[in-house]
């Protein structure tokens, strides 16, 4: 009997170690084969782990710590799971949050437990402090889809709108309920970049402007290239993305952000197009002038060499 458990046990280990990798390789697709993580996995899983008992936070009352755990540890294995929710305007936060988890998962992991031991902690250039009332939201947001069960994620999206503002949040500044549906969540692209800059240790190189976008020859090639030198963020008309039919239309402002997984240009000429949106990857074919045409702005997003 005994001789029976100990191999069910090595099965379950083999399984686990088989699935880690599986989800390692997948979620890692989007950075280059030259950029090495800062962290594996593996390593933010084991401090997870060694976490044997987290009391409930007095800062984050509705996030109950065993949740957080789980939160942490599946987003660690499916960096591609973290989804912004239904009818947020927590898409740019959704986007960015692909660095943290693909390229240092250890620190982010590090920083989530701190921010909830403490109401407050420091990541990159950023001292994040929640205010009173975003703290008691985190863990009420409801009718989001799978962001309902994911505190964490409440946790993270709301610290940083509350944090990092832009012109879009100027009427709007401090949170009361409902507004992670409204302008007080919303992001610019001068905003956008400067997440990036402040919250990772990397170089940021931006193109485009929230009303003019970017002048870029060809455009399919120059996103190509920027895959080969880190993460690409795409800043676009999403409603013009999915329309049934894509036509040109007299008004056209960028309202989304994306992380560019794929492209390449397919024999009939037309743009296969894959990226990372609302907690899934999508695929889409377009031709070069609709592609040109729904793109407002391109971040490039390279890790600084460690000292």
């Amino acid at each position: 009997m005994m001789t029976l458990t100990r191999k069910i046990k090595t099965i379950k280990h083999i399984v686990f170690i088989a699935l880690l990798i599986f989800f390692v390789q997948k979620s890692n697709a989007a950075l280059p084969e030259d950029i090495a993580p800062k962290s594996s996995p593996e390593q933010a899983l084991q401090y997870l782990s060694s976490i044997k008992e987290l009391r409930q936070s007095k800062w984050w009352p509705n996030v109950a710590p065993e949740r957080l755990l789980q939160n942490l540890k599946t987003f660690t294995t499916q960096p591609f799971a973290f989804y912004e929710g239904k009818t947020t305007n927590f898409c740019a936060y959704s986007a960015l949050t692909y660095i943290p988890l693909s390229y240092d998962p250890l620190g982010f992991a590090r920083f989530m437990v701190e921010l909830y031991r403490n109401g407050q902690a420091n990541i990159g250039k950023t001292q994040l402090r929640p205010s009173k009332p975003v703290r008691m939201e985190a863990g009420l947001l409801r009718y989001k889809g799978s962001l309902d069960i994911n505190p964490a994620g409440q946790m993270w999206f709301l610290a940083l709108a509350d944090h990092f503002k832009g012109y879009l949040n100027f009427f709007n500044r401090r949170f009361q309920k409902g507004d992670e549906n409204t302008f007080w969540a919303s992001t610019n692209f001068a905003k956008f970049n400067r997440m990036l800059r402040r919250l990772f240790n990397g170089n940021v190189k931006a193109q485009g402007a929230d009303l003019f976008r970017p002048s870029i020859r060809d455009l399919p090639a120059h996103l190509e290239a920027q895959m080969q030198k880190g993460l690409v963020f795409l800043y676009l008309n999403n409603k013009k993305l999915y329309r049934k039919s894509h036509t040109e239309s007299l008004i056209s402002t960028p309202t989304h952000y994306v992380l560019l997984t794929d492209i390449r240009r397919l024999p009939d000429g037309n743009i296969q197009f894959e990226y990372w949106d609302y907690g899934a990857r999508a695929v889409q074919q377009l031709s070069p002038d609709f592609l040109k045409n729904i793109i407002y702005g391109v971040s490039l997003w390279i890790p600084k060499a460690s000292k």
